[in-house]
Parts: structure tokens; sequence; C-alpha cells
């Protein structure tokens, strides 16, 4: 096997901690900002009906993900004020849609999760021992360019020597795209990196199906039936500070 050159990371629950309550939140918050701003262009719809195009708008896109497939941040949001009435999107103005779009995206940072209390000295521990780095992250209802703020305001975006995002690739793990894509950038090998991440589908198996070292962060997700034994993880931990003796075990 290769010598590890090169470590990638998932981002939810494993740099950032988030909750479902933190998450509900963030979807209300969405819903309130885009009914005022609706109801200051004269268009009135309640919450119920806002709410329920939320939702509507949630099932497609886990449908696209489903492909291994992702919407533009701008194509999610138009899908959403379409769902709201179909005949919306054509008579809201830019700035109108621009301000939803805020909303939408800035909930993320008006309630942002945690990150990881060992974030900062894992990533700066493993920089340290000359790894080349990269972020591989689904985007869900957040776009990418709020993850970078995230990611800066918490000094952790200059570890980092490629960042990709579903929603900017239009394509989402655990497909092949977004780690062949992000190696490729890193001038890396599948043979010489590892994966890090708690999801054990979209992360462990989707690194390990293009030959990649994968390091699984137990306690978020279960494992799946449907993973063959060759695509388990090389390494299991019970928290990302133990992620560099699993990386010094794999290297």
């Amino acid at each position: 096997m290769s010598e590890l050159t090169t470590v990638t990371f998932d981002l939810w629950q494993t740099l950032l901690l988030d909750t479902p309550e933190r998450g509900r939140t963030r979807s209300e918050m969405r819903l309130t900002g885009t009914d005022a701003a609706l109801r200051r262009v004269g268009e009135s719809y309640g919450l119920d009906r806002i709410r329920q195009a939320y939702q509507d708008c949630i099932l497609y896109c886990r449908q696209v993900r489903e492909q291994h497939l992702d919407l533009s941040f701008q194509e999610q949001v138009a899908r959403f004020i379409g769902n709201i009435d179909e005949g919306l999107p054509d008579r809201l103005s830019k700035d109108v849609i621009r301000e939803i779009q805020h909303v939408y995206s800035d909930a993320f940072l008006d309630l942002p999760p945690e990150p990881h209390p060992a974030a900062l000295d894992v990533l700066a521990g493993l920089k340290g021992r000359g790894f080349r780095m990269g972020l591989i992250s689904n985007t869900a209802m957040t776009p990418g360019v709020t993850f970078r703020e995230f990611l800066r305001q918490h000094g952790m975006i200059e570890f980092f020597d490629v960042l990709t995002f579903s929603d900017e690739l239009q394509q989402c793990k655990p497909g092949a795209i977004p780690f062949t894509s992000t190696l490729e950038q890193l001038g890396a090998g599948p043979g010489e990196s590892a994966h890090i991440g708690d999801q054990f589908v979209h992360d462990i198996f989707g690194a390990k199906k293009v030959g990649m070292r994968a390091v699984w962060i137990e306690g978020f997700s279960e494992r799946s039936d449907k993973v063959p034994p060759e695509c388990y993880p090389d390494a299991a931990v019970s928290n990302l500070s133990e992620v560099p003796t699993a990386i010094r075990k794999l290297a």
C-alpha cells in the first residue's frame, strides 16, 4: 500500500457539531424570513403554505441526491419559491429573490453549529506533519459559500488546500466524483489518501469504493448492510481527537 500523503475530511458532525433542534430552528428562520420578504412586495401565502413548499423542496433534493447528484444553491431556492406558487419566480424582482437566498443561507450563520473542540488541534497537527488536506462536504440546505465563511470565522479554512461542496460541484457523496475531483486537485492518488467522516455510507463507503483509506467517526450513523465488507473502514474512532493516532497507524 502506498505511503499516506493526503487526508480529506467531511464537515458535518466531523469538524462541526450540530443538533436536530438547531436544524429545525434554522428551517423556521428560513420560512419566517421568506414570508416577510414576500409580504413586503404584496405576496401573502401564510407560513403553512411556505412550510409545505420547503418540505417539498427538501424531498425533491433528497431524490436528486439519491442519484449522487446535487442542485446548485440558486436552483434549490428557485424550486422552493416555485413550490410556493408556480408563477411566483417570474413575478419577483431579482432583489427579492436575492433577499430570499440570503435568508435561506444566512440562517446557518445566524444560528451556527459548534466547531468540534478538537478541530483546530487536529487540523494543525496533520498539516504540520506535511499532509495535503481537503474538505469534501454534502451541503444540504446551506451553500458552500456560507460554509467557507464559517470555516474562515473559526480559523479552519487555512488548513485546506481544496474545498469541495456538493452544491458547487452538483455531485454528492457517496458518488465517486466528489472524492476523485478533490484528489485530482490535490495532486494525489486514492491509494495515498485517507478520508475521515461520520457517515458510514456517504463517507466510508464513498471513499473506499474509489480506493481511499477511511476513518469512521462512530456515533452519528449506523453500519449499513448494503455496504460490502471490503468497503468497511480501515479504522474507527469515537471522537475527532482520536483521528491523528488513527492516521499515524494507517501511515
